[in-house]
């Protein structure tokens, strides 16, 4: 019983962080303007990596809109400092 609890509670927390992990951050395509791919097809990812201000790279992965907007869908950011 106490297994299954566990694995609900980081399935929870796991769900929030990656939730709380998609707003933009300054340097990503998003931030402070609405970038939007004119010839990329809707439905398709696109990877945009850059490095933060404390030396540690960004990966970021968003979805391209039927509209050609740009959604974030995941971050990561490296160990590296």
């Amino acid at each position: 019983m106490k297994t299954v609890v566990s694995a609900a509670l980081i399935a929870i927390v796991s769900g929030s962080a990656a939730f709380a992990g998609a707003m933009p951050i300054p340097g990503s395509i998003t931030y402070d303007n609405a970038a939007q791919l004119e010839q990329a097809p809707a439905g398709s990812t696109v990877l945009h990596t850059f490095a933060n201000g404390d030396g540690r790279d960004v990966n970021e992965v968003y979805k391209v809109n039927a509209d050609k907007t740009l959604t974030l869908v995941t971050r990561t950011i490296s160990n590296n400092s």
